[in-house]
């Protein structure tokens, strides 16, 4: 058996060795024993020239082709010599040349790898193959400069080299989230070959940074009363984790009270706080809202932030009157300068939106008297007269100093409490009454009236009737009249007779409840109106009852001589009073006459011897009363020559009627006048 050793990968023709020269030959004989040259593969990698007896190459041999990775390589071949017959066994070693560089699988490496690993963790990346063998494979691995990973290379028992990444220092995505390494694998050639792997590592995140503010705390401003839905300020948060990690939600937290949580809203996704209540400036004036931001991680992680809300105060509170004390009820002689109210004013807005003024109408007996700041007493400012105003609304306004200003009006109701100081007033300072005589009793002859503008007992009134000065002491008027004690009505208790009193005149006096109480009078005149009651009365001539009043004349009597003349009076007055004469009947019609206010009985026409020598005359004296009254008296004339006597007889009963009393006289000569008239 004959050896050869080759490297790999000669050119074809090139030489591999001398069979002649090895076996010892001549090579002329191997010429002549017809020398070939059998392979046991299928391929023939190599030719003998007969002539020189070399072995050449005769295709190309690739020994990683031939053997892989096994450590040596022979190729075998036999020589055939006729004449006689031999064989030699020729076994050729591929020596392997470094002509193959190492490989990795893949140009790129992904690696992911949580943020959190443990430091020393490995992780293992495909080794590169080199199908060369021996020093010309793989020795080696290199890793690019870096501050995170170190290369160990794992060497097996078959000689295989596997790279592993040890984690020397702890990731941190948030700081670099991929890092770019080159691994490069070298064999042991002369010179070396090698290649090249990009490792791209992935830092997967975990949840190890908590959201952060990009500011500690937030201030806002906003006005008192903002609308809903205003835009109180806009946090920002971020998380450099990423995914649902990085992912942040934002809440008011729950150390903020639940009147907060009603005025104000957050949105969790873009961190907007809105107004959604009341901002009212006078319940607060600073608002501190904590929000938190938490990330969606697992764990969960959050952060706090503060923000605050400054209220500027505008003017929506009207002025507040309190009543610290108020008599709704004053007596009418308060003296100018009592205390009515004590008012205590105040704002709940600040500045000068939160100061004070207040005022009454100037047109009301009150004023304001400011006593310190916030309170003010209400005063009366002159003298009251309830019965000239009895009630007063007394509106006290409240005005702001704000712009616009604000004001309140509260309403004081002041009743004034009555005294006793108005005497009671008749209506008439005094009455006249007309009564007809002979009135009913208990017939209401007039009503006197009186008012007291005072009120409840210091307006009740009471009449009575008192005597009037200057009056005839017999007249004593509550011997005909009573009076109502309550209406004023006066009644008569008797019936007047105007022929015995014809006028009455007496005070009435009302007094009034109060204490003390007071009093007033008023003069009443009665003025007895005449009724025709009473028949007029012939006091000439005189005749009974049943006799006749007789005269004598003498035949000679010529007309129009004075017969006699009848005298009557009526009790009554005026029209009841005025009397007429008429002739009723008569013995002879037309001899005599009766004038009709005088009485006076005439002879109308001169005697004659036919006539009777008694005439019976019967006169009807009657009155001008409604109806009238009458009364009737009869004369006897008589004829005689003695007419003289009778002339006398008939003055001396005129001179009888001399004697009627005084009032009679006057009374005839009245109604002469009247007659005349």
């Amino acid at each position: 058996q004959i050896r050869y050793s080759i490297p790999e990968e000669l050119t074809r023709g090139a030489f591999v060795g001398n069979i002649a020269k090895d076996l010892g030959t001549d090579v002329a004989k191997l010429a002549a024993a017809n020398l070939q040259v059998l392979s046991d593969s299928d391929s023939q990698y190599f030719s003998v020239n007969v002539n020189t007896g070399v072995i050449m190459v005769s295709e190309r041999i690739d020994r990683e082709q031939l053997c892989g990775q096994n450590p040596r390589c022979f190729l075998h071949l036999k020589l055939a010599i006729e004449n006689p017959v031999e064989f030699y066994r020729i076994e050729v070693e591929i020596l392997d040349i470094n002509d193959n560089p190492p490989e990795f699988p893949s140009d790129e490496v992904s690696l992911r790898i949580y943020e959190l690993a443990s430091l020393g963790a490995r992780f293992p990346i495909q080794p590169a193959q080199d199908p060369d063998v021996g020093t010309n494979t793989l020795q080696t691995y290199h890793l690019s400069a870096n501050e995170n990973f170190n290369l160990n290379v794992k060497a097996r028992t078959d000689g295989g080299k596997f790279p592993e990444l040890v984690l020397e220092r702890a990731l941190d995505r948030e700081l670099r989230a991929f890092h770019h390494l080159v691994l490069t694998a070298e064999d042991g050639g002369s010179p070396p070959q090698s290649s090249k792997t990009h490792i791209t590592i992935q830092v997967l995140d975990a949840n190890d940074n908590h959201p952060v503010f990009d500011r500690p705390s937030y201030g806002a401003r906003l006005v008192e009363n903002s609308p809903l839905g205003t835009l109180v300020v806009k946090l920002n948060a971020t998380d450099v984790d990423e995914g649902p990690n990085g992912d942040i939600r934002y809440s008011l937290s729950s150390h903020n009270s639940a009147a907060l949580r009603q005025i104000f809203a957050i949105d969790e996704q873009t961190g907007e706080i809105r107004v959604q209540g009341n901002l009212d400036f006078e319940e607060a004036t600073v608002y501190e809202i904590e929000v938190e931001a938490k990330d969606m991680g697992s764990p969960t992680m959050e952060e706090h932030c503060s923000v605050v809300v400054e209220i500027t105060d505008v003017n929506d509170n009207a002025p507040e009157v309190i009543l610290t004390s108020f008599s709704s009820s004053l007596s009418e002689d308060a003296p100018p300068g009592t205390v009515v109210a004590v008012i205590h004013v105040r704002d709940r807005d600040s500045g000068d939106q939160g100061k004070v003024q207040c005022h009454v109408s100037p047109d009301l007996p009150f004023q304001l008297r400011k006593d310190y700041e916030h309170q003010y007493s209400l005063l009366t400012s002159t003298r009251l007269d309830r019965e000239h105003v009895a009630y007063y609304n007394v509106t006290v306004s409240a005005s702001d100093l704000g712009s616009p200003p604000l004001s309140r009006h509260t309403i004081l109701p002041i009743t004034l409490a009555d005294v006793n100081d108005n005497a009671p007033q008749f209506e008439q300072a005094s009455y006249e009454v007309l009564v007809a005589e002979n009135n009913p009793v208990g017939s209401v002859l007039v009503t006197v009236s009186a008012a007291d503008p005072d009120s409840e007992q210091n307006s009740r009134l009471s009449y009575s009737i008192l005597r009037a000065g200057g009056t005839d002491p017999g007249l004593d008027p509550t011997r005909y009249l009573s009076i109502h004690p309550t209406n004023g009505q006066v009644s008569a208790k008797l019936p007047f007779d105007y022929e015995q009193t014809t006028y009455l005149q007496f005070h009435v006096e009302v007094s009034d409840g109060g204490s003390p109480a007071l009093r007033n009078r008023t003069l009443v005149h009665v003025f007895i109106v005449d009724q025709n009651d009473n028949a007029p009365r012939v006091h000439f001539p005189r005749a009974g009852e049943d006799s006749a009043a007789q005269f004598r004349i003498s035949p000679s009597t010529a007309p129009p001589a004075l017969i006699t003349k009848v005298v009557a009076i009526d009790a009554d007055s005026g029209r009841n009073a005025w009397l007429s004469y008429n002739l009723v009947e008569a013995t002879d019609p037309g001899l005599f006459s009766v004038a009709l206010r005088s009485g006076e009985i005439r002879i109308t026409r001169a005697l004659q011897e036919t006539d009777p020598s008694a005439h019976e005359l019967v006169v009807v004296v009657r009155d001008a009363g409604d109806p009238p009254l009458s009364t009737a008296v009869t004369l006897v004339v008589l004829v005689e020559e003695k007419g003289p006597e009778a002339l006398q007889g008939s003055e001396a009963r005129a001179a009888d009627g001399g004697g009627l009393p005084t009032i009679t006289l006057y009374l005839i000569v009245s109604l002469v006048l009247i007659s005349t008239v």
